[in-house]
């Protein structure tokens, strides 16, 4: 099991490489809350996403023989990139298997990181098998998106830099989706501050974590349907027995309330952030007074999105000027 230390061990390997993002607050959200909330802007991270933490970690722990093999992963985004730029300042030749539908921008930061992107389909089943069917090819080291401890503890930093900058917390908020952030997030903050709660939130339309939970059984994402594409995928075995020893509760909100929390957070803090970096803020938001006068974190996971849609609306206008 993972530890505190191993998570202190992380934060030196990765501090030269990893950016300290900002902590910043919001009078108005504090006011809409009942709390005080510390958020922890990884938007700002190297590659857009908490996700650079863990993947440096992770690769930078390879012996030489598996650096010269070169590491391959499958995922959609943000662990995709954070590979790719991880594996390119240690001089590390890297894959990454993205399914056919992923983000436009996200594969292409992927491949400008200088990673090798190999299409698959859409499914699970797609991911792993051409994944694996690479690495019996070629020899690649598999870097798993979020069950690895190398991740776990990589992913654990943000919150452990969180705490030592503005003390301890009576409660820590994050997103959930393979759950590697909220597995580190929980030994970081339970070894920090013992009597903090630690809350996972997650989409109700993609609510396999909650479900899990719940019943202390592991349990598929089935046709996950949300804007909050980050949290669409199941946990894994070793996050999932971190969840269940760490994590106080996982509190799933709808997809209106993931779009006002962001809203909130573009309009009120001008913080860019990805649907699934406001989860935690619109579950912080629909549990009321559950916190009143808390120090409450939360953990904004990334900022990547695509922003053709909206660029594409500001052209139309100038184009009917």
């Amino acid at each position: 099991m993972i530890s505190l230390q191993d998570i202190a061990s992380a934060y030196d390997r990765i501090k030269d490489a990893a950016t300290k993002t900002p902590v910043m607050t919001s009078r108005t959200v504090n006011q809409m809350a009942h709390c005080k909330v510390f958020f922890k802007c990884e938007n700002f991270q190297r590659a857009g996403a908490f996700k650079f933490r863990g993947a440096f970690n992770a690769v930078s722990q390879l012996d030489d023989g598996e650096k010269r093999r070169g590491v391959i992963t499958h995922s959609s985004g943000n662990h995709a990139q954070a590979l790719a730029l991880a594996s390119s300042i240690l001089g590390i030749k890297s894959v990454v298997v993205m399914p056919r539908n992923s983000s436009k921008v996200k594969v292409e930061a992927t491949r400008g990181y200088g990673a090798e992107v190999v299409l698959c389909e859409p499914t699970l089943e797609s991911r792993t098998s051409t994944a694996q069917n690479l690495i019996a090819e070629h020899g690649y080291v598999m870097i798993h998106p979020y069950n690895d401890e190398r991740i776990i503890a990589g992913a654990g930093t943000a919150a452990f830099e969180l705490i030592q900058e503005v003390g301890p917390l009576d409660c820590m908020l994050t997103p959930v989706g393979g759950g590697g952030l909220l597995s580190g997030t929980s030994i970081a903050t339970k070894g920090l501050c013992p009597e903090a709660k630690v809350i996972g939130a997650e989409p109700k339309n993609a609510d396999d974590a909650a479900r899990s939970f719940k019943t202390k059984t592991l349990q598929q994402s089935v046709k996950p349907r949300t804007i909050a594409d980050g949290l669409r995928t199941s946990l894994g075995d070793i996050t999932f027995r971190i969840i269940l020893e760490n994590v106080d509760d996982i509190v799933t909100v709808s997809e209106n309330e993931i779009l006002a929390a962001m809203k909130i957070l573009w309009e009120r803090m001008k913080l860019v952030v990805e649907p699934s970096a406001a989860v935690p803020l619109a579950a912080l938001l629909s549990i009321g007074g559950s916190f009143r006068e808390s120090k409450v974190g939360i953990i904004l996971s990334g900022g990547n999105l695509e922003l053709d849609g909206l660029f594409r609306e500001y052209e139309q206008t100038i184009a009917r000027e």
